[in-house]
């Protein structure tokens, strides 16, 4: 077992901290808003920090957890950032979701001090973090990624290294851009078999054991028949992410037309006023329009 740190208590970082403190880890945790950390310590055990810099101290490991490129590098840069209470032979593990950008220059930053940067983004929100089964998609050198797989794997249902620095991130926006299209497909088909005059219920169970079975359609159809969105992902994040998604794109010359115009629906949503509803809430979009 290893002295672990970990920055940002948010509705992942929360749970999957948890995890590694009930593995046997001494972990010390690092949150902006102080009463989180206190929380978690008072729930969990462990220690916090008042900076990432003072909770990376001696820290053989340390992960992060946080919103984006910018909370990204200010928890990882600076005086008070984890680079700076990491010593040379540790491990950095970046499970937010960002962009290629800012991974490069981090793990450039990283290696200037001989640190090892992984990126790890997550798939399987809340309950997938809390549950302990989250799917981790890692890019970096082999053995920084082989020294921290045992680590991550107190909350991971399969965690595999799809190769150099950056490629973690690359594989978590194939895994939005692939739900992009499938919520919006099935919104599509909920909002037809409800014009239709149709059991949205039984319309799922019959062709949710079919080709059109997929995660969203299991997870999120009970949901979207209830009209309730307030659970989730949400849609604020997910334009960030498809923001992301479409910048690489831009860079890499692939061509992603329905990613594009599912970004704009999202945005139609957030108009309606659902910028934190669940992204299953395309059907709203649907039901406005008549």
């Amino acid at each position: 077992m290893a002295k672990l740190a970990f920055l940002g208590l948010g509705v992942m970082g929360y749970p999957m901290a948890g995890h590694l403190q009930a593995a046997g880890h001494d972990v010390t945790v690092y949150n902006r808003t102080t009463t989180k950390a206190e929380a978690w310590v008072k729930q969990h055990g462990g220690s916090f920090a008042m900076t990432p810099a003072a909770a990376a101290e001696g820290a053989a490991l340390v992960l992060a957890c946080v919103g984006n490129d910018d909370d990204l590098r200010a928890v990882c840069l600076g005086e008070n950032g984890a680079f700076a209470g990491m010593a040379a032979g540790s491990i950095f593990v970046d499970h937010t979701t960002v962009s290629a950008a800012v991974t490069r220059d981090l793990h450039a930053a990283a290696a200037q001090k001989g640190i090892s940067f992984v990126d790890a983004p997550v798939s399987g929100g809340q309950a997938g973090a809390e549950n302990g089964v989250l799917s981790i998609m890692c890019g970096g050198a082999q053995d920084s990624y082989d020294a921290a797989e045992k680590t991550v794997s107190a909350y991971a249902r399969i965690c595999r290294r799809i190769g150099d620095s950056g490629a973690g991130q690359m594989t978590k926006m194939c895994n939005q851009i692939a739900i992009a299209g499938l919520v919006q497909g099935l919104s599509e088909a909920l909002h037809f078999a409800q014009k239709a005059g149709l059991d949205g219920r039984a319309v799922i169970e019959v062709i949710s054991q079919g080709a059109a079975g997929s995660w969203q359609m299991s997870n999120r159809y009970e949901t979207m028949l209830d009209d309730h969105f307030e659970h989730g992902f949400a849609v604020d994040w997910m334009r960030k992410d498809l923001g992301i998604c479409l910048d690489a794109a831009d860079e890499n010359g692939a061509s992603l037309p329905v990613t594009a115009l599912v970004d704009q629906f999202y945005k139609d949503v957030q108009k309606l006023g659902g910028g934190r509803w669940d992204t299953s809430s395309l059907l709203k979009r649907l039901q406005a329009m008549g």
